[in-house]
């Protein structure tokens, strides 16, 4: 039962869509690091300086395998989530 409840949980994931949205397909990724279940940031991400000057993009904030991963080995004191932004 436990390894069913791990296996089916989702990932959380969100999105937002500045001005017009992604123009194009160029991704650039940035993990944001977080500890205690989440409650503290350590180091997070700025969209708007990874986006480099474009004014229409989308920014993807989630839970990857990878970050899951290290959040169960850590027993969540290290919550890592990775935000992606489409120009």
């Amino acid at each position: 039962a436990c390894v069913a409840s791990m296996m089916l949980t989702s990932c959380y994931t969100y999105t937002t869509v500045v001005g017009a949205g992604a123009q194009g397909n160029t991704t650039v990724q940035k993990w944001n690091n977080y500890v205690i279940g989440g409650l503290v940031p350590v180091g997070v991400s700025d969209p708007k300086a990874m986006a480099a000057g474009a004014t229409d993009y989308t920014v993807t904030v989630k839970h990857t395998f990878v970050n899951g991963l290290l959040n169960a080995i850590t027993f969540g004191i290290y919550s890592p989530t990775t935000t992606f932004v489409t120009k």
